[in-house]
């Protein structure tokens, strides 16, 4: 339970409250895992409607984030930008959302027009809230407009009822509200885990890069815990919209809520599943233990730890921060699932954790994670290797709405430019910014939360930051651009990508900017050596991101996917793949909707939305090569100081694969020689992956591939022409 200082007053909040509207609604059961209607809220109007689910939006977006995208873009114009009123959040989970015999399917799809990008994103993220959603009658909720004042949407699945609520009172960081939300719609303390919030935080009004925190309640910590939509600023967008929480109550949870084709059948996928992950799980990666932390020595181990803004991708402190540190702070033998039925538990928490720094020091409080990117980031990239730096940081970031890859990312390339004397004490407000500076750095942070000074200045992103720096500070441009880690305005995730190829296109041509959920390559291509030709890595960036999109058109977590394998797997002709898990979800979704669908109608139903989803970028103006480029970081090295950090391997490689001898050149000859070849590669490899994806070498669908996929409608050709006239 977590023990605060400052108790707050609910009944004071209930009492503040005005009710702006309502609207009452016919509840229907689920029909093979839909509700066959969305729900549409203009907070500027104070307008509640609904809107059909048809069987060819179905056939077409599938669900989750291909409704997601459908909404969006039916809502917004060309000339949409982030802050625009007709931007909309956009929550979805899918047909198999909400599923609780098979792990990982507890997951939200969050999408919206990004302050970070100018383009659509999509977030996936865990809690209750998604399935709550679907069971309360809705497979999507769409909110557009911006309030006059900070409000609260409460979705009443029991009742029926949907309200909008004027709250002055409710307090806007999430470990907060997500609490004072239980307290004020659950009966009793049993009936709080019916309660599902979503949330920002103070700093999301501060910065491009919020995050929106989805709860859940655990009864057995007695806390209502958060889970992250991090990437691309929708928690900023949230708070723009002056939105304090949105409420789904669901206490009528059943074994068969989706009302499923054939339930017998997913309980036998499923127990086969429970039994080989409780097999395999310690001997692989130990996810019950330490969640995703236990990447942390081995991305060490392969020199792909990013550390001091991706410069190196190792570190010998690396210990101090691997996963043997956090399976002592993690509470161990508490189910840790961020959804029922999940026998992954991977949720972890460091409980009982006494604050430090901050407006709520000497709190206690439950700290979600940190996951291995939250650690990466925070830790070796940053330059601090103290995982209680690291737990606060993470803390508050989540409290506060701000997503911790872009923080962490955004910390690394400020820290660099501090270095190399492009910003100084008299710019950052007497701050000594250089990598390991933990007190500086977590007082940026509470300075990004006030909207103060040098924080409010990181919160601009990393895109931006360049900018201003380049105009205010006289920075070189190409070098900032070379090290600033950002690709479409999106921060990095957490891994070095310099001499995997495959997982710069990775970054590079993911949809919504440098993500790893699209496609990690890392181990195929650099390691195991499986995808050694262009043709065999733009095969890779077909297939993966396709399967990782469908993740996100039926709400489902992807870790229950490859992160513990049948035993067995290694001897499959595809073990990249997981042969019997990619059936599985072939037959799960047959199992529940009914269809009869095969692995290739799988990949098909993720080109649908994701060929849709470029086109929305190239309507509002992306979505082609240029927008396609990295940072040469990602690529090679930038400095001498990296060149000479491997440089046995740069001159192997410049001998025996680029067919250039090194001997006797300057450090600045080979590195620039390395340059050359390095950035060649990464253009062929575009090349080579448009070709396969269908679109031209501009990197924009062609309207052949658009016709074969059933995209031709008015809209998205109207888009095409402009690109083809």
């Amino acid at each position: 339970m977590n023990v605060y200082q400052n108790p707050y007053n609910v009944a004071k909040m209930k009492e503040a409250h005005k009710l702006l509207t309502e609207l009452t609604y016919e509840k229907q059961p689920l029909k093979m895992g839909y509700a066959n209607r969305t729900l549409h809220i203009n907070v500027s109007e104070n307008t509640i409607t609904s809107k059909p689910v048809t069987q060819e939006m179905k056939d077409v977006f599938t669900g989750g984030r291909g409704f997601d995208m459908k909404l969006l873009w039916d809502a917004t114009n060309e000339n949409t930008k982030w802050d625009s009123p007709e931007n909309e959040i956009v929550i979805a989970a899918g047909a198999m959302g909400g599923i609780t015999q098979y792990p990982g399917a507890g997951k939200s799809i969050v999408c919206g027009i990004s302050p970070l990008t100018g383009a659509p994103v999509d977030s996936n993220v865990g809690g209750y809230f998604g399935p709550y959603l679907k069971f309360s009658g809705w497979d999507a909720i769409e909110v557009q407009g911006i309030a006059e004042k900070d409000i609260i949407i409460f979705i009443d699945g029991d009742a029926g009822k949907i309200q909008i609520f004027e709250a002055p009172e409710e307090d806007v960081n999430s470990h907060l509200l997500a609490e004072q939300m239980c307290d004020m719609f659950a009966k009793n303390e049993q009936e709080k885990k019916a309660i599902a919030t979503v949330s920002a935080g103070v700093a999301a009004e501060h910065s491009f890069f919020g995050c929106l925190n989805f709860s859940f309640y655990d009864r057995r910590r007695q806390v209502a815990r958060l889970k992250q939509a991090g990437r691309g600023g929708l928690g900023t967008l949230f708070r723009h919209k002056k939105i304090k929480g949105i409420v789904c109550k669901f206490s009528q949870l059943q074994a068969d809520s989706n009302h499923v084709a054939d339930l017998d059948r997913i309980k036998e996928i499923a127990a086969d599943y429970h039994r080989e992950l409780y097999e395999e799980d310690d001997k692989q990666c130990d996810m019950r233990h330490v969640g995703t932390a236990h990447l942390v020595e081995l991305m060490n181990d392969y020199d792909l730890l990013p550390t001091h803004n991706y410069k190196f991708g190792r570190h010998d402190k690396a210990q101090k921060i691997t996963s043997h540190v956090w399976r002592e702070m993690f509470t161990q033998g508490i189910p840790d699932g961020c959804w029922y039925g999940c026998t992954m538990q991977c949720a972890k928490s460091v409980d009982r954790y006494t604050l430090r720094t901050g407006p709520y020091k000497g709190d206690i409080v439950s700290v979600d994670g940190p996951e291995y990117e939250t650690a990466a980031a925070f830790g070796a990239n940053m330059g601090i290797f103290d995982p209680h730096f690291i737990v606060e940081a993470n803390f508050y970031c989540d409290t506060y709405g701000i997503d911790t890859i872009s923080w962490g990312t955004g910390m690394s390339f400020v820290m660099e430019c501090y270095e190399n004397g492009i910003i100084n004490k008299e710019i950052t407000g007497g701050y000594d910014l250089s990598f390991g500076r933990g007190e500086e750095a977590i007082e940026m942070l509470h300075k990004m939360a006030r909207g103060e000074g040098f924080g409010k200045i990181i919160g601009l992103g990393i895109r931006r930051m360049k900018k201003l720096f380049v105009e205010e500070y006289g920075a070189d441009a190409a070098f900032l651009q070379d090290i600033g880690m950002e690709c479409k305005g999106m921060e990095y995730s957490e891994y070095v990508t310099k001499e995997s190829l495959a997982m710069q296109g990775g970054y590079g041509l993911a949809l919504k900017g440098a993500q790893h959920d699209e496609a990690w390559l890392i181990f195929m291509d650099m390691v195991n050596n499986q995808i050694p030709t262009f043709e065999d890595k733009a095969e890779a960036l077909h297939y993966f991101p396709m399967f990782r999109t469908w993740f996100g058109l039926q709400g489902l977590c992807k870790l229950p996917w490859n992160d513990v394998e049948p035993a067995d797997n290694g001897e499959t002709d595809e073990p990249a793949k997981v042969p019997k898990h990619l059936q599985n979800y072939v037959d799960l979704f047959n199992a529940i909707t009914g269809n009869n669908i095969d692995q290739q109608e799988l990949i098909l139903q993720s080109e649908r939305v994701y060929n849709f989803q470029r086109v929305f970028n190239l309507r509002l103006g992306f979505g082609t090569r240029k927008h396609d480029e990295i940072p040469y970081r990602s690529a090679g090295p930038v400095t001498n100081e990296e060149y000479l950090s491997r440089e046995e391997r740069y001159d192997k490689q410049l001998k025996e694969k680029y067919g250039w001898d090194p001997t006797g050149k300057s450090v600045d000859e080979r590195r620039l020689k390395m340059r050359f070849f390095r950035e060649e590669a990464y253009q062929k490899l575009c090349d080579a992956v448009y070709d396969r994806r269908g679109w031209d070498n501009n990197g924009v669908p062609t309207i052949e591939k658009i016709t074969e996929l059933g995209l031709a409608n008015s809209g998205v050709m109207e888009v095409l022409k402009k690109y083809y006239q």
